[in-house]
């Protein structure tokens, strides 16, 4: 499931637990980047992964993937908060290959994530 974090009003910020499915990034993440990208025509979003990577369906991948290429042009910064190096790497990667910044965080982190996709700080 994913649960929506109240925060600024421009970024949308989830907390990821237990199992994630298509339904949940339907009903939850989906009209949440849609109202942002209309209200500010941009997308700064923060991920918590409070639950394994193998907890994310099949649908769920694919819901986030279509998410991301309908707005692929719209991504200015994106922070995944984890313990996972391999997904901190993965995420750091992430920017060679498509628009906007995405930078991984450790979970004891989440402040300076969050401080960052609002664009209250600067991250070399």
């Amino acid at each position: 499931m994913i649960h929506q974090i109240d925060t600024t009003d421009n970024i949308v910020a989830f907390r990821a637990l237990a199992e994630v499915t298509k339904e949940d990034f339907l009903s939850v993440v989906v009209p949440a980047v849609e109202h942002l990208v209309k209200q500010s025509n941009e997308v700064n979003f923060l991920l918590v992964l409070d639950t394994d990577i193998q907890n994310f369906t099949a649908g769920a991948w694919l819901q986030d993937a279509l998410l991301g290429l309908k707005h692929l042009g719209k991504w200015n910064s994106a922070a995944i908060v984890t313990d996972s190096d391999e997904i901190i790497t993965f995420t750091n990667g992430f920017s060679f290959v498509v628009p906007g910044e995405f930078k991984g965080f450790k979970k004891l982190e989440f402040n300076k994530a969050l401080n960052w996709v609002e664009g209250n700080i600067q991250i070399k």
